[in-house]
């Protein structure tokens, strides 16, 4: 089992982490210990990166084993030569979000909730993202006046969920303020937030975010995002364990990703892990076509000896649910095998 660390993280360590953030290919592959001049596809990379920077903060990249080119987190961030062929089917909004947002910074694919796009950024560039070419400048955070007073005109909504780029890279004081604005709409009955950040950036979670979260008007739901076990270490555990102690209920979603995690044991391990450290597992997505990662993708048949195999060895609580997304559905497909 992980022991959490107990002590408290400074206030201002989150920034310094992100400062200092790795932001390049050849700079990932020294830190990890591989050699960049051995990678025959080197300038291959830097074109990816052109259109999808690196950016992986260094204690992340603190968990990839050294001198392994097959590691599953380092192939979660590393640029890949693929994201440069275009391949039929794989496009740059596979789920249709532009055509399902009703004012800018809004979201609304499905019944009785709302996404709400809170940042233009992230703190690590997951290579297989699906908003990967999502138009943030349309959809940028001034414009939340727009998205709130539609929020407010439409009582069908009773859930918002705060997403991104990632939420949790506002300030507290920000955060807080968006919570409280939300929070006063009076059919919103809940917020839901989902975040990467208590995995690749477990410093955010500090004493301030905290006491922000505990004082949201309506109650909190946070869904974190790890898709390895590999990924979750003493940091991650004190980051989780403060979360569940102020939020309604801590969740955890992962993508099904060839190369990465797509064997029984490796999601057995994750959904054990998770549930050592306080979080609930909650969907399995399979992956999207979206443009420039289908080196990442599989399909239902490929997922159908996994899930059966996580079927039979793990509780039903500790099971996620399977699904897929498909554009203009009323919900996320249940996948049932």
């Amino acid at each position: 089992m992980i022991t959490p660390i107990e002590t408290a993280w400074e206030p201002d360590l989150w920034h310094k982490e992100l400062r200092t953030a790795i932001r390049s290919s050849v700079e990932l592959l020294r830190f990890v210990g591989l050699d960049p001049s051995a990678t025959a596809a080197l300038p291959l990379l830097r074109q990816a990166e052109q259109d999808f920077p690196t950016l992986v903060p260094r204690g992340f990249a603190a968990r990839i084993t050294p001198g392994n080119a097959n590691d599953p987190l380092l192939l979660q961030v590393l640029a890949d030569a693929e994201e440069n062929r275009t391949v039929a089917g794989f496009t740059a909004d596979p789920l249709q979000e532009n055509a399902a947002a009703p004012a800018p910074g809004l979201i609304q694919k499905y019944q009785g909730r709302a996404l709400l796009i809170t940042t233009t950024g992230c703190a690590v560039h997951c290579r297989y993202c699906f908003r990967r070419h999502f138009p943030y400048a349309a959809h940028r955070p001034s414009l939340h006046a727009e998205a709130l007073a539609e929020l407010q005109a439409d009582a069908s909504i009773r859930e918002v969920i705060l997403s991104g780029g990632d939420p949790l890279l506002l300030e507290d004081t920000a955060l807080l303020t968006l919570l409280q604005q939300i929070g006063e709409i009076p059919h919103i009955k809940r917020i839901r937030v989902h975040t990467r950040i208590p995995i690749v950036l477990p410093q955010r979670i500090t004493a301030g975010l905290l006491d922000v979260l505990r004082q949201s008007p309506v109650p909190v739901v946070m869904v974190v995002h790890a898709n390895h076990a590999q990924e979750l270490d003493a940091h991650t555990g004190r980051a989780l364990t403060q979360l569940a102690g102020v939020v309604r209920f801590l969740l955890n979603q992962a993508v099904l990703l060839k190369g990465i995690n797509n064997s029984v044991t490796s999601q057995i391990a994750l959904c054990e892990t998770l549930f050592t450290q306080g979080a609930q597992p909650y969907y399995l997505h399979m992956p999207d076509q979206v443009a420039g990662t289908h080196h990442f993708y599989l399909d239902d048949a490929d997922a159908q000896p996994i899930y059966h195999g996580m079927q039979a060895a793990l509780p039903g609580y500790l099971l996620p649910k399977l699904v897929r997304e498909i554009p203009g559905d009323t919900a996320k497909n249940l996948l049932a095998f």
